[in-house]
């Protein structure tokens, strides 16, 4: 070949890999937002590794067996927590037993702590930790009222914020799920809305609650969306993501949303969009942003964490797995498109018959290497009065257990 051509062949090659280089620069600019939420370098992300944190599991046990008290927390699920400026922690949970503990044994000779079959239950409550970590004390509970007969109100995620937009002084703003009694497939409540409490600072008083996304007009309770189980800020804005009870019907797992607010604005209900599938909007139907209802899916309470420019969700395995195994998605952006389902972790389970649930993250009681993740454990193969003679007869089966996991690319 003539060196002229040879020339022109290295040329042309070369301008070719320059417009290619060019023309994914564009591309990428020309990417919608929720495909370039910034932040940082988004990376494949799954659990590496992952161990028992048998220092936390056991400061709740500590906590829930001192007797000292009859209005003192006993046990309890839906676990979230929030670090507050003064160093300290707010734990919130949903149902919850207050009253004093006996044994072991327990009556019936069994080697377990255990609760009078009289032991209150109310519908939330929370604990406070120490900047030590060691748990001090019960706020009067329930913390947030019913807001009628038949109705109740689970906590979810929560964060601190100014008070108002660029104040100084902060507020704790905590997200309900407002519930109303039902029959079955609704054992657990029928999704009614979103609320956003208040909460003073220093003194964790309750100063008011505020709807921000009513669903009494969805008239499939199954296609309610609540939102809350995890928030998440990135930049200029929180990612509150939410879940409908696509399991109560039937289906194997549920939907994951995503709705925004500008970050200090949860207590602002004008504030919220919802992403709908395309775009973000105020009034629009929020449209799920996973789950298949079949291979992929989350529990109603699943959690988001952020690696870096990656989001990583952790839920309950979709499917027969569900109630042992935790898996795992990541994506980009809360939006997605979300990668997964990867098998994380196999919690373990204080005795047989016993199930694991809305796993949960704890980035304040991490670092950088290491992400905290609580889950709940019940046993689900009863419900009403013999479930609550289970969980009276043993203590350990409705408190949280914690493990530390690393993430890390997932195995080929």
């Amino acid at each position: 070949m003539p060196e002229d051509a040879r020339a022109r062949r290295r040329n042309g090659t070369g301008l070719g890999v320059l417009l290619a280089l060019v023309s994914a620069a564009v591309l990428l600019t020309a990417l919608p937002d929720h495909h370039r939420d910034g932040g940082g370098t988004c990376r494949a992300r799954a659990v590496t590794s992952w161990a028992a944190d048998a220092r936390l599991t056991a400061e709740f046990a500590r906590y829930g067996d001192d007797d000292g008290r009859a209005d003192d927390w006993t046990g309890g699920d839906g676990t979230h927590s929030v670090r507050l400026p003064d160093g300290r922690v707010l734990w919130l949970f949903s149902d919850t037993y207050l009253g004093p503990v006996h044994g072991p044994p327990n009556p019936v000779g069994e080697p377990y702590a255990w609760r009078d079959p009289g032991t209150p239950l109310v519908r939330n409550s929370a604990v406070v930790m120490s900047r030590e970590g060691r748990l001090t004390g019960t706020l009067p509970a329930p913390l947030f009222p019913d807001p009628a007969p038949s109705l109740w109100r689970w906590p979810v995620a929560a964060r601190v914020e100014p008070r108002a937009p660029g104040s100084d002084r902060k507020v704790v703003r905590v997200l309900l799920w407002t519930r109303t009694a039902g029959q079955p497939p609704w054992i657990y409540g029928v999704p009614t809305a979103t609320e956003v409490a208040t909460l003073s600072l220093p003194a964790l008083r309750l100063e008011g609650i505020t709807t921000a996304l009513d669903q009494r007009t969805v008239a499939d309770p199954s296609r309610r969306v609540l939102f809350g189980t995890a928030a998440v800020a990135s930049g200029a804005w929180t990612y509150v993501f939410g879940g409908d009870d696509g399991r109560a019907a039937a289906r194997p797992a549920g939907r994951a949303y995503v709705a925004r607010v500008p970050r200090g604005g949860l207590g602002e209900p004008g504030a919220w969009e919802y992403w709908d599938g395309s775009a973000w909007t105020v009034r629009g139907r929020p449209a799920p942003v996973l789950g298949d209802d079949r291979r992929t899916g989350v529990g109603s309470a699943f959690t988001v964490v952020r690696d870096g420019g990656t989001y990583v969700l952790f839920t309950m395995a979709a499917g027969a797995a569900g109630l042992t195994t935790v898996s795992s998605y990541w994506a980009c952006a809360p939006t997605g498109p979300w990668h997964g389902p990867a098998r994380g972790l196999d919690p373990s389970l204080p005795s047989a018959g016993a199930a694991a649930y809305n796993p949960q993250a704890h980035p304040e009681l991490g670092d950088g290497d290491r992400v905290v993740l609580s889950y709940d454990v019940n046993r689900l193969d009863s419900t009403g009065a013999a479930a609550k003679q289970n969980l009276s007869r043993n203590v350990s089966l409705y408190r949280p257990r914690f493990v530390t996991l690393r993430l890390g690319r997932p195995a080929p």
